[in-house]
């Protein structure tokens, strides 16, 4: 479709019209010209598709769908593969149901494990954040539908979304809070970008120029259409400026008559305005010409996918003992509301109206499974009655294991606002302590969005986390309790062992509108890890029913210095020493060692999950390029790799990294330097070409500070007045110094004239 052609015939009306949406899900038509509105819809674990009364939260029912585990589940599995088939199911969905673009994948860093919607986002880790966006991207767009990575950009918290500023510095922005979008928008080109509600630095994202033009599309080469998020623009003459092409949901008319006055005004160039249309029809007609409405929508089969996805992002946190797997012929209690009817995802836009839910307590009798059940609690009363845990407790006593089902209620995490706290329900903890004094082989299985604190841990045989893994839960825990399936998911995120070790715990919410990203890069595991500090489990932690060794880290790069376009090859060995079937999460980190600037001691720059048989070996590759060594440089405003030793690690998690080797690496561009009078001289001595003019009046300057540092000393004196410390004066003194301590006018004189050969 030749869509200029197309806008070229609009009037100022129907362009300003086709920038915002007709309703909450669709985009305007102009039948006079042929072009067809088109649907979009939540859903980035399922479709959350609303045909008749519309709302944007979830009053209102949606159409029966399927939902998948959510994405802090998904990208527990550390499995590309995983998430694109979970991608090509949505997309399946989207044709049948006539959906143009579905709304997702979300990519926001797990700033703190309080975000009330951080089981829609991945990870606290960029670069895996990145991969899974990626992964499920490519699943959705292999079917000719169009995804909406969100939220762009600095969307940590619920808390006043819609007015606060993530005060965030350029570096914390370039390293942490940038690159999912980035790489999901350089490698994959999800169809539309969605802006978040919140300012970034002052600026309302739905209005950043920087955000949507400068960086999105002129540096990263985003080339679909930017979208607000539903009721985020402040300034829509501002925001089609910045690059915002439509405005979501449709403001009745109401701001597309400011987008006509702007123009007639001269105030907005009517280009712009062209150019958004062009980007929305570009969309609208790549769905329209790729529709395929006789795909079908087998809910029972994607049921069954939902539950084999679910047991492969299960992180078996602790199995003391080799409490799991457990027997299928041995007595087992099942404990804890959870079991019957499970919470599986997480409130507010993304709910699926799920068409089936399989409870692990139905799939436990559907399997011919000894279970007992015993309720426990009572999640809409939020309580344990002492009858509840007098039955729990009986129920325990008579089963060789107890599993008791915990976690999350519907109101402790949602959309639109934070957790107060990291705790489970006290009635939950009293519960699962009460059920552990009772029987001594007890497990419990979480059912959670984003970490809790478990005072109870040193207490139970086993912890299974299960997060909110989709309508399949129930089914998919039972494979994974009885042993039909390994184990595999690791942990996405740290769990810390109380919410004030988190790093934003101080500044977290923020002071009226203004949030400030005080710990910078140090986000998660690069704070913990950086601080030494315990976690209750760290990021990329999971065990296993089998065992794994890994051996044989090497490298292949034969030079120091690093280029555009130079990778770094690298290679680990990974064996299945155990005696069972299991699927390993080969982790590679890189550090700069003895950083200077100030750098986390190491960052996930590489995964692979690799299936092994009993005793099967295999070599896992891995490929680093210039970016998985360099940090961002505020004085170039560009990626850069400052010259020094990089440790590479592998292994199973960021705490248990068996092998690791170094290198030594250098940038090839040189950093541009100036100097004046108040440099200090070790800095000036840093620099080879510095050091070589400075080198005369240094060591007058040393011979002659020397000297009247030892002339006519007392004892005293020189005990005030140590060697090291004339030293370390030395080297902290600035240039100017030299004339202040008596340096002739000669020598000042010559001072600057090396300075200025020096910037020269």
């Amino acid at each position: 479709m030749d869509v200029k052609r197309l806008v070229a015939q609009m009037t100022l009306e129907e362009k300003a019209g086709l920038c915002s949406g007709e309703d909450f899900w669709h985009t305007k038509a102009v039948e006079r010209l042929g072009i067809p509105a088109t649907m979009v819809s939540d859903g980035p674990h399922g479709l959350r598709k609303q045909d008749e009364k519309v709302d944007h939260l979830g009053v209102n029912d949606s159409i029966k769908a399927v939902c998948f585990p959510t994405a802090c589940a998904t990208a527990a599995s550390f499995d590309r593969a995983l998430v694109t088939k979970l991608g090509e199911a949505l997309g399946d969905e989207c044709q049948h149901e006539n959906v143009s673009v579905v709304l997702g994948p979300a990519v926001n860093i797990k700033r703190s494990p309080l975000c009330g919607r951080n089981f829609e986002y991945f990870s606290e880790d960029p670069y895996l954040a990145g991969e899974m966006a990626c992964a499920h991207i490519h699943g959705v767009q292999s079917r000719n539908v169009g995804t909406s990575i969100k939220h762009f950009a600095c969307n940590s918290q619920e808390h006043r979304r819609m007015s606060s500023s993530s005060e965030v510095d350029e570096r914390t922005l370039r390293e942490i809070y940038f690159p999912a979008f980035e790489a999901a928008v350089k490698r994959e080109q999800p169809w539309t970008v969605m802006c978040s509600y919140n300012r970034i630095n002052g600026v309302y994202a739905s209005e950043n120029k920087w955000l949507l033009t400068d960086v999105l599309r002129g540096e990263w080469g985003f080339n679909g259409y930017a979208v607000s998020d539903w009721g985020a623009v402040a300034d829509r003459v501002k925001g089609i400026q910045a690059g915002l092409d439509l405005e979501m949901p449709g403001s009745g008319g109401y701001n597309d008559k400011k987008i006509v006055k702007a123009v007639r005004e001269g105030r907005l160039d009517e280009k712009l305005v062209d150019q958004a249309c062009e980007r929305i029809l570009n969309i609208v007609y790549r769905f329209v010409e790729n529709r395929k409405p006789d795909t079908p929508w087998d809910k029972e089969a994607q049921h069954a996918l939902a539950a084999d996805i679910a047991a492969d992002c299960m992180v078996l946190l602790k199995n003391e003992g080799d409490a799991l797997p457990l027997k299928k012929g041995d007595s087992v209690a099942f404990i804890g509301e959870f079991a019957a009817a499970p919470r599986f995802q997480g409130g507010g836009s993304s709910h699926i109206n799920s068409f089936k839910i399989t409870s692990a307590l139905d799939a436990a009798k559907e399997a011919g499974l000894k279970v007992r059940y015993a309720q426990g609690y009572s999640v809409r009363e939020d309580a344990a009655t002492d009858a509840m845990i007098a039955e729990a407790v009986q129920a325990a006593r008579e089963a060789k294991t107890a599993v008791v089902f915990a976690g999350l209620p519907d109101s402790y995490e949602s959309e639109g606002y934070d957790r107060a706290h990291m705790r489970m329900p006290e009635c939950q903890n009293r519960l699962i302590e009460a059920v552990a004094a009772a029987n001594p082989n007890t497990v419990v299985v979480l059912h959670n969005g984003s970490p809790v604190e478990m005072p109870w841990i040193g207490k139970v045989r086993a912890v299974l986390e299960a997060y909110l893994g989709g309508q399949a839960v129930g089914q998919a825990a039972v494979r994974v309790l009885f042993g039909d399936v390994n184990p595999s998911g690791h942990l996405a995120e740290s769990f810390p062992l109380r919410l004030e070790d988190n790093p934003s715990y101080l500044y977290y919410l923020g002071e009226g509108n203004r949030t400030e990203y005080r710990e910078g890069v140090f986000v998660g595991y690069r704070y913990y890890d950086k601080k030494q500090m315990d976690v209750l489990f760290p990021f990329g932690h999971g065990l296993s029913y089998t065992t794994f060794a890994y051996s044989n880290l090497r490298l292949d790069f034969g030079k120091s210095v690093l280029e555009e376009g130079d990778t770094v090859k690298a290679a680990v060995t990974v064996k299945n020493t155990g005696r069972r079937f299991g699927k390993a999460v080969v982790q590679l980190y890189v550090g700069a060692v003895n950083a200077d600037p100030i750098r986390p001691v190491r960052e996930l720059k590489g995964f692979e999950k690799v299936a092994l048989q009993p005793g099967e070996e295999k070599d896992v590759f891995f490929t680093l390029d210039k970016r998985a060594f360099a940090m961002w440089n505020t004085q170039i405003h560009d990626w850069y790799v400052p010259a020094g030793q990089y440790r590479i690690e592998a292994g199973d998690s960021s705490r248990n990294l068996p092998l690791r080797t170094e290198i030594t690496l250098s940038d090839s561009r040189e950093l541009p330097r100036h100097y004046d009078m108040n440099s200090v001289f070790v800095d000036l001595m840093a620099d080879p070409k510095a050091k070589a003019l400075l080198k005369p009046i240094m060591e007058e300057s040393s011979r002659k500070f020397a000297g009247e540092q030892n002339e006519g000393q007392t004892d005293a004196a020189k005990e005030a007045v140590s060697e090291e410390m004339g030293e370390a004066m030395m080297r902290y003194m600035p240039l100017r110094a030299l004339v202040s301590f008596g340096a002739s006018e000669d020598t000042a004189r010559a001072l600057e004239e090396i300075i200025r050969r020096i910037n020269d």
